[in-house]
């Protein structure tokens, strides 16, 4: 437990500490965007986890079946795309790829303009 709040802290402390070229971003605003960063991966991830290792195991099973592009197609879906909530993300500058290949981000730059 001493290990994660650590490291949670470490994570919100870097997040805080990372200059922004934009000089219209303040520190108040950058500090609020790698808090939510940080809080919006540790919801995220655990997400993406569970989908990645269904995929794993979705593209074991496709293997026989399907060969090994097929199967490394469904393994590059389930367990490519974003991995963490940035604050590009959440200032909508960078899309979230929640599978990853050639799909489409969930939500893009533009179309969050």
């Amino acid at each position: 437990m001493r290990k994660l709040a650590l490291v949670l802290g470490l994570a919100l402390a870097a997040s805080v500490l990372a200059t922004d070229a934009r000089a219209a971003d303040s520190a108040g605003s950058e500090a609020a965007y790698g808090a939510g960063s940080v809080l919006g991966t540790l919801l995220y991830a655990p997400l993406k986890t569970s989908f990645c290792v269904v995929g794993g195991v979705t593209s074991g099973l496709t293997l026989p079946f399907g060969g090994t592009q097929t199967a490394g197609k469904v393994a590059s879906a389930a367990c490519g795309g974003t991995w963490a909530i940035t604050p590009e993300v959440l200032k909508r500058t960078q899309p979230v790829r929640f599978v990853g290949g050639d799909a489409k981000p969930v939500v893009s730059a533009k179309s969050a303009r």
